[in-house]
């Protein structure tokens, strides 16, 4: 079980949503970069970056915060938000990024992001409101169901699936294991779950399935509810 730490970038700022509401955010560091930092210090591998300004415009709005992070830390990184064509991938890539995520192309494209898996680390992002994709950052709820959007990444390519039921999300209301189950299970892809985690238990229960490979943990953290030095000692 591979844990990722998160950090959600707002304006410069470390932040956390909740059920991704932009006006819910509540900073928790003026410097991200010194988060990851602290986070690589405890054990991490890899931490889960979203620039969440990018989400809704369409491309990357972070890049001084995600250029600094990179230069500071050794851990691998992974980003989401706004990232749509390849242009923007490679930019990323070359920055430092290890792995890139396209969540709304995904939904619109899926063509796209087999091509770009094929080329580059990509992982495929799909949140989820009842069941059904939501997209540019959450603000809108497309057609399609979830599961069905895992079944066109089957044998595509795409290195992970990250998982998340916004309604879960920053709630510390407990993960919706079933959802990620089945996310699993209809992709065959290496599945990371987010969303709702709120302390050991929820990560006991991931492991349990074993189909889930990874879980993000954002406010979990950041709340104090779970002590992650001690979750990466038990599960790295």
């Amino acid at each position: 079980m591979t844990l990722y730490p998160a950090i959600d970038l707002k304006d410069g700022k470390a932040v956390r949503l909740t059920k991704g509401l932009m006006d819910s955010a509540k900073i928790y560091s003026d410097e991200p970069w010194m988060l990851v930092k602290k986070f690589e210090e405890m054990g991490a591998q890899w931490v889960h970056l979203v620039d969440l300004n990018g989400a809704f415009a369409g491309e990357p709005k972070n890049l001084e915060q995600i250029i600094k992070i990179r230069q500071n830390c050794n851990v691998k990184l992974e980003l989401g938000g706004g990232i749509r064509d390849e242009e923007t991938i490679k930019k990323m890539l070359e920055i430092g990024i290890d792995r890139i995520i396209l969540g709304s192309i995904a939904v619109k494209d899926s063509k796209f992001v087999k091509e770009m898996a094929a080329k580059y680390p990509i992982a495929v992002g799909i949140d989820a409101i009842d069941g059904f994709v939501a997209v540019e950052g959450w603000g809108e709820v497309s057609s399609m169901r979830a599961t069905d959007l895992a079944r066109k990444f089957a044998n595509a390519g795409v290195e992970a699936i990250i998982c998340t039921d916004v309604s879960k999300d920053g709630t510390l209301g407990g993960v919706n294991v079933d959802f990620t189950v089945e996310i699993a299970k209809a992709s065959g892809v290496s599945t990371i779950a987010s969303g709702g985690v709120k302390d050991e238990s929820d990560i006991e229960a991931l492991v349990a399935t074993n189909i889930v490979d990874g879980v993000i943990i954002g406010k979990a953290y950041y709340e104090g509810t779970i002590d992650l030095a001690k979750m990466f000692k038990q599960f790295s």
